[in-house]
């Protein structure tokens, strides 16, 4: 099949569209796609396009293509392979087609009719979304030049590393850039479908969908990711061990000597090992992540002060706010009314030094007793 003819289409024909649907998506999954990205967009089109629980493509229409034949089952990340519905179709009959990326193997994404017919679509006009890993895939075929690309935080530093001339958006659910949309993955792609049914069916039915799914609202595009990683920058491979197992046990915070054991060390090796990498001893950088992740709840959630408290480990409530009052210069509370956050208060990002400053917001010495 000749590069721009797809289902007897050719560059040129006029473009063939559903009279009924109002949103029109196609997909097309990557090698190792992710399921849950798949599968949390199909869902929420399945609601938006029918009353109840009809799920009949009405307001929506939607298909999942692939080359050649199109019944080619595809792998995804969690070992289910997904047949593709149908060969491709003329890209000018959605208003957007979705790649599915996942893991990032070695190996192509996507086989070369499927890179021709998403190039075709570019030069359609058709917006192209890259969901999960889908960013990196319209990245290597040259399709997100001088567009903002979003990644995961968790791919953030693969994405840097494969394309140094172009700056990944890893604090954002997703992006719009023009006719190119991305998103970071996981819980985001239910915003993103969200934000598409409103823009093209309205807020009512948008709100609809996300509630069927027993989410309380869509959130924003700008919405920042949940707790970006802090080791990127640390060489040590224990200690950049130690900080993953820091930030999966936030609520259940591990013992020093806990954490020294899974890194197969002493604990008094593991100690002076960590503070030569990060300047900090082990429980103090714990302590401030814990801090970090209160923050990022008090500006993101609704939870109350207590909940929070529980959720990044602390005894009590008391024992939180003392702790962040001294970190932060404002105490929870004062924080949660918007009358005492300090200007210029961020969340650092992926360095341990970064981490530091940002306990230094008005200028002054960092209470060193956090790092002691």
């Amino acid at each position: 099949m000749p590069d721009g003819a797809w289902n007897g289409w050719q560059p040129g024909d006029a473009p063939k569209r559903s009279k009924e649907a109002v949103l029109s998506v196609g997909f097309i999954l990557a090698n190792r796609f992710t399921l849950t990205a798949l599968a949390t967009f199909l869902d929420a089109l399945r609601l938006a396009a029918d009353d109840g629980d009809g799920s009949r493509q009405i307001r929506c229409r939607w298909t999942i293509m692939g080359s050649g034949s199109g019944t080619e089952p595809v792998r995804s990340s969690c070992g289910v392979s997904i047949a593709p519905w149908e060969a491709f179709q003329d890209p000018r009959g959605f208003d957007y087609i979705v790649v599915v990326g996942g893991l990032l193997n070695p190996g192509p994404q996507l086989d070369a009719e499927t890179i021709a017919y998403l190039k075709a679509a570019a030069a359609a006009g058709v917006t192209l979304v890259g969901v999960c890993t889908g960013g990196f895939a319209l990245s290597r075929i040259g399709l997100m030049t001088r567009r903002r690309c979003c990644v995961s935080w968790y791919h953030y530093s693969d994405y840097v590393e494969e394309f140094p001339d172009v700056e990944p958006v890893a604090d954002q659910l997703y992006v719009v850039d023009r006719d190119r949309i991305t998103c970071s993955g996981g819980a985001g792609v239910a915003d993103l479908a969200a934000y598409l049914i409103e823009r093209h069916l309205g807020r009512a039915c948008a709100q609809k969908t996300m509630h069927i799914m027993l989410i309380d609202k869509a959130r924003p595009a700008n919405q920042p990711q949940p707790q970006p990683p802090t080791h990127n920058e640390v060489v040590n491979d224990r200690v950049r061990r130690a900080l993953l197992l820091m930030e999966q046990h936030l609520a259940d915070p591990l013992t020093v000597e806990d954490i020294a054991r899974k890194v197969n060390i002493s604990t008094r090796q593991f100690e002076r090992l960590f503070r030569f990498s990060t300047g900090m001893s082990p429980t103090a950088f714990y302590r401030v992540l814990r801090l970090r992740y209160g923050l990022w709840l008090l500006r993101n959630s609704t939870r109350s002060i207590t909940d929070i408290a529980v959720e990044c480990g602390f005894a009590d409530c008391a024992h939180f706010s003392r702790q962040f009052r001294e970190g932060f210069g404002v105490s929870p509370s004062s924080l949660r009314r918007g009358g005492g956050e300090p200007d210029g208060l961020t969340l650092p990002s992926d360095s341990p030094a970064a981490l530091l400053r940002a306990f230094d917001l008005r200028g002054a010495p960092p209470d060193r007793r956090l790092y002691e």
